[in-house]
């Protein structure tokens, strides 16, 4: 049985860890590494023992826990390189897969702020875009001024440059994360989001709390995340819209000839038919 000198208080983890059944590594990867973030500085021992178990456990936990994971650690200024390059190179983020956008919305709140946080760690920086025009953010805060949710969706997928389906479930997710990640990505201004936030989805408006954490949420998410959160997004959009190969005619005119041809054909068949049968009727009576 392992014993964890530095950290006896997860001998009983480690225990239930070793037992045939009871699969507790993401567990005992999330509070080792919350009591590992709680000091500011670590012996020798405790450095040693989180880097040698925490590398030992990253291979084996689902995606969303090398998320919080990663997320803890971006926020700390002595985190260990070694776990850091390993959730780097873990592919817990696949930039521009479906997978990352399903497990987004299917995240709760806390998982889907430590998805964000991660995504400054584990993925490349995206190519800077254009911000779009003022007149675009205009008509997305008077649609939801309106409580007209169909038409803030058809702004945002002209103004993220997404599909259909993906905007509108933006727009009607009842949390309202996504709407502070495409807000950020935007540019859109903080006051702006709150207004947005207020009245396009009264369930979400109704809640003073509910709001106030969508903002403090909006100032906490670096542009670079939502940016990257963006590229993912389009990424899924152009794979979805990828036509299907098909047979084109060469020239515009070219089934048309083939039709003109064939038909021609047709005529003369017929043509040279009945000319020939009176011919062989006229020799055959002689």
């Amino acid at each position: 049985m392992m014993k964890l000198p530095a950290y006896p208080h997860l001998d009983g983890l480690v225990d239930l860890a070793c037992r045939d059944g009871v699969d507790i590594r993401p567990t005992l990867l999330r509070v080792l590494t919350d009591l590992y973030v709680q000091k500011p500085t670590h012996s020798a021992a405790e450095e040693t023992q989180y880097v040698e178990l925490a590398l030992g456990l990253i291979d084996s936990v689902d995606a969303p826990t090398r998320a919080a994971v990663a997320a803890s650690l971006a926020n700390y200024s002595a985190a260990p390189a070694a776990i850091l390059h390993k959730l780097g190179h873990a592919e817990t983020l696949p930039l521009g897969t479906g997978d990352l956008i399903e497990q987004f919305f299917a995240a709760n709140a806390d998982e889907r702020r430590a998805i964000l946080a991660n995504l400054d760690v584990l993925t490349a920086p995206p190519r800077p875009s254009a911000p779009p025009a003022g007149e675009m953010i205009r008509r997305l805060e008077n649609a939801a001024l309106q409580h007209n949710a169909g038409e803030f969706s058809r702004v945002l997928e002209r103004a993220l440059g997404v599909s259909a389906a993906l905007a509108e479930r933006i727009t009607r997710d009842p949390s309202g994360e996504p709407i502070v990640v495409a807000a950020k990505a935007l540019g859109m201004p903080a006051a702006v989001v709150q207004r947005v936030l207020l009245f396009l989805d009264p369930a979400i408006g109704q809640s003073v709390e509910r709001v106030h954490d969508l903002a403090r949420l909006f100032d906490n998410v670096t542009p670079e995340a939502a940016a990257r959160m963006l590229a993912i997004w389009r990424n899924a959009a152009q794979s979805q819209s990828q036509p299907k190969r098909t047979y084109e005619p060469v020239h515009w005119d070219d089934e048309r000839r083939s039709a003109r041809s064939l038909a021609t054909s047709t005529v003369r068949r017929r043509v040279t038919r009945s000319n020939d049968q009176p011919s062989r009727g006229r020799n055959s009576g002689r």
